[in-house]
């Protein structure tokens, strides 16, 4: 079966590798178009996409793309991370409610293993993402918020306020985030309890 690449596949910038004789829907061509987006075919072997456990997804409104762009892409870059941009892609002015539900979906979804969200204050953001089915997302702010919401919470997505933190300070955060495992044992009882509540209300 022939894989179908629809607008949702085409990146904010750069290349889009698809296998050879892919489906390419007429408004992902001309959204890569509008983009400046390259679409290149390649041999199905030739394909190798990154493992979600390696795949970070990461956005930002207009209050967070300077530190997504400058700080956070370059650092998950030298960590070996693949990184899905899911915009915005110039610092245009966007709605952090969308940019939160682009990145937790694809976390939701598991095409990311985790997730990066950065606005101006990191608080919508978090609330946000929250709504998504399997996310929970951590407005994070220092490295002992960081490391709690890995090792208690088990937190797939990380909040940032680009207004509040500085370059470092966020560089920081994302190291000691990235870096933290989840502690398990009673912690999981706790993130049981969680789903549970979730599960709950989608009935």
């Amino acid at each position: 079966m022939r894989a179908v690449i629809t607008e949702r596949d085409v990146p904010y910038s750069g290349d889009l590798k698809v296998e050879r004789g892919a489906l390419i829907t007429p408004s992902a061509r001309d959204l890569a178009r509008e983009r400046g987006v390259r679409i290149i075919e390649v041999a199905a072997e030739d394909l190798a996409a990154a493992p979600p456990a390696k795949t970070v997804a990461i956005g930002a409104d207009h209050g967070g793309f300077s530190l997504k762009e400058q700080v956070l892409k370059p650092l998950l870059a030298e960590l070996g991370l693949h990184v899905r941009d899911v915009g915005v892609a110039d610092g245009t002015t966007a709605d952090y409610p969308d940019i939160a539900l682009r990145v937790a979906s694809l976390v939701h979804d598991g095409q990311a293993g985790r997730g990066i969200i950065v606005d101006g204050a990191g608080i919508g953001s978090a609330m946000a993402a929250n709504k998504v089915p399997g996310v929970r997302a951590a407005l994070c702010y220092d490295r002992a918020s960081a490391r709690n919401s890995r090792e208690h919470n088990d937190a797939n997505v990380l909040t940032l306020g680009g207004r509040l933190l500085t370059p470092s300070q966020a560089e920081e955060v994302v190291r000691v985030w990235l870096s933290t495992p989840f502690g398990g044992g009673r912690h999981q009882v706790r993130i049981d309890k969680i789903t549970a509540i979730e599960k709950a209300y989608l009935k």
